[in-house]
């Protein structure tokens, strides 16, 4: 009799293709040239001239379509690669490294570090629009530094920690449906006159894909503030006073763990080019300064090697309860008996995963 076997990549090759991806992200950072995340953002823009209109629908039709556009794809590109261990581990690999943006968010935070040490406010201005999206001419030093670790501590969920739950838990497909939703979620989820109402479906989807993975950056924020000289239980006593205050749902419980990691003190006005928002205050200690932009970094690479270390054991667990729950539902293929696969007799395959401006 042949075993039924469900289309789920191997629990071995899923996480070292993920593993594997990390390091070459933390190796290498971002590819210099043809990002695939901005060829999708080119392609999101010209299909956003075609299909604008001031409403909700129009702007869920144009996600809907981009998410098609990247999830067939993949799913694709995962059975076709599941049959061959070492073209599953590379596949994996490559799209894990171009998905995830952790290195190059720390590079950039620590160069503005610099800069701030340095008295050099027009170089950290000029930088500071490659973090987040508030308005430099607005911001002194101190406003710099706090924007900058606000957008260190929110990206390290974002094109870390996210992607890496999403493609241990749904392989190649997670990993690019969801950096493809966060990158829609950073081009049209604004609350601005054009998207408020057009980037909706994008910002939802957003808040729903990021909901249980910053939680869980948040929490291992907490473990890691030791590294930085802070105290774990500051942190989650931070993260669970002040993270719920803030207007994001997910942003905030990271923030605040940064926060009570570094023991500083984040939050309030922000100025964007198209409106002023007044945000809670999160922690209890000082204001920033450019030596906790380089802090923050430090953090936010600590946070990141613990993650991907769970992420590679989590893969194992996510498989086996795909293939348990596709069994069951009647899935395999082969026999046609639901059960006589097993979770153990999944075929090679794998997927296993990068930033959003803020």
């Amino acid at each position: 009799m042949v075993p039924s076997r469900a289309v789920v990549p191997s629990r071995a090759v899923r996480a070292f293709g993920l593993v594997l991806g990390a390091v070459l992200d933390g190796l290498l950072a971002d590819p210099a040239r043809l990002h695939p995340v901005a060829g999708f953002g080119r392609a999101a823009s010209r299909l956003e001239n075609r299909l604008y209109r001031d409403g909700r629908a129009p702007g869920a039709l144009h996600t809907a379509v981009l998410l098609a556009a990247v999830a067939v794809p993949a799913v694709a590109a995962e059975r076709a690669a599941e049959r061959a261990a070492e073209r599953a581990v590379a596949l994996t690999a490559v799209v894990t490294w171009t998905v995830l943006g952790g290195a190059s968010l720390r590079r950039q935070g620590r160069r503005l570090g610099e800069e701030l040490r340095a008295d050099d406010l027009a170089a950290a201005r000029e930088r500071l629009p490659a973090l987040c999206g508030r308005d430099p001419a607005s911001l002194d030093a101190a406003g710099i530094a706090r924007g900058a670790i606000e957008s260190i501590a929110e990206n390290t969920s974002d094109a870390l920690v996210a992607p890496l739950w999403w493609g241990a838990l749904a392989g190649l497909p997670g990993l690019v449906t969801y950096r493809a939703i966060n990158t829609l979620d950073a081009m049209i989820g604004h609350h601005s006159p054009r998207y408020e109402r057009f980037g909706w479906a994008a910002a939802r989807l957003d808040d729903l894909a990021n909901l249980l993975p910053a939680r869980m950056c948040a929490l291992v924020t907490c473990a890691c503030a030791p590294v930085v000289g802070g105290s774990a239980v500051d942190a989650y006593w931070v993260m669970r006073r002040d993270g719920r205050s803030h207007p994001s749902p997910n942003a905030g419980m990271v923030e605040a763990a940064f926060a009570g990691a570094l023991g500083l003190r984040l939050g309030g006005e922000l100025r964007y080019p198209y409106r002023v928002e007044h945000r809670p205050e999160l922690g209890f200690g000082r204001r920033p300064q450019g030596a906790d932009v380089a802090a923050a970094a430090r953090l936010s690479a600590a946070v990141s090697v613990v993650c991907v270390a769970l992420t590679a054991a989590a893969a194992p667990v996510a498989r086996l309860v795909t293939s348990a729950l596709t069994a069951r539902l009647g899935l395999g293929t082969g026999s046609g008996r639901a059960g006589s696969g097993g979770a153990g007799s999944g075929g090679s395959g794998g997927p296993g995963r990068r930033e959003r401006r803020r």
